[in-house]
């Protein structure tokens, strides 16, 4: 895909990967829709993403919140004119410090899943009428290592990232031959700030930084045509060089 030009919408766009990313677009030309709680956060990625170049909407919302999703779609609708590639990006750990299931509260569970499953269902679901209208768009769920390991007081948000990747495989297959590719990229561990509420001790000279994760996205978007339907995509080591 070419990206100069493409209508993209990010959740969770107001810091960490999904800001680093709606910059890497920007630079190179696409017309962003910022979707994330924070709407002080957004009005200042958005202007960073004018002034790399692009075109940068913020769309406060929670896409946890069942009565926002329509709002947001129909915002990130009027202001881009359609809609090229959809990035989940929006997340939540549930409850920290994180715990083992049996110190889980309901609601944490309940909060995760609503964030990291039926948002990005319900987004999709509102969206997906115009998206296979025009035959060649994208949907990348932001999965991580956490939906496949078993980490003990992990139990909320993998569980969340694993129902999202399943979620992805079953969209992949009723979408397949109609005009919508879905892949899930695992964006190995970052130093965002939700990183560090989950793992406050971690070396973060050994993490990743977002913005070094967001160009490898923006290879995924540029090569998406190459990459099966449905695929799982590791970000690390992905390049034009280097096919899943």
């Amino acid at each position: 895909m070419n990206i100069e030009g493409l209508r993209i919408v990010i959740t969770g766009a107001g810091a960490g990967l999904g800001r680093a990313l709606a910059l890497a677009l920007g630079r190179r030309g696409a017309r962003v829709a910022l979707v994330a709680r924070s709407a002080g956060a957004l009005e200042a990625v958005a202007a960073e993403v004018a002034a790399a170049g692009g075109e940068g909407h913020a769309i406060p919302g929670d896409v946890g919140d069942k009565e926002a999703i329509h709002r947001i779609a129909a915002q990130a609708m009027a202001a881009l004119g359609g809609v090229d590639v959809l990035v989940h990006n929006a997340s939540t750990l549930g409850q920290v410090p994180l715990r083992s299931l049996a110190d889980t509260e309901c609601e944490a569970l309940e909060r995760a899943l609503a964030v990291n499953v039926l948002g990005p269902f319900r987004l999709t679901r509102a969206l997906l009428g115009p998206m296979r209208l025009g035959g060649d768009a994208l949907v990348l769920m932001v999965s991580s290592d956490a939906a496949v390991e078993p980490y003990p007081t992990w139990g909320a948000y993998g569980a969340s990232k694993a129902a999202l990747d399943h979620l992805a495989r079953i969209w992949s297959a009723e979408l397949d031959g109609h005009g919508v590719r879905v892949v899930t990229v695992d964006p190995g561990e970052m130093d965002t700030a939700m990183h560090a509420d989950a793992m406050p001790d971690a070396d973060r000279a050994s993490l990743a930084s977002p913005g070094e994760v967001a160009e490898r996205f923006v290879e995924i978007i540029r090569h998406a045509g190459s990459i099966p339907q449905g695929q799982r995509v590791a970000a690390q080591g992905f390049s034009a060089g280097v096919r899943p």
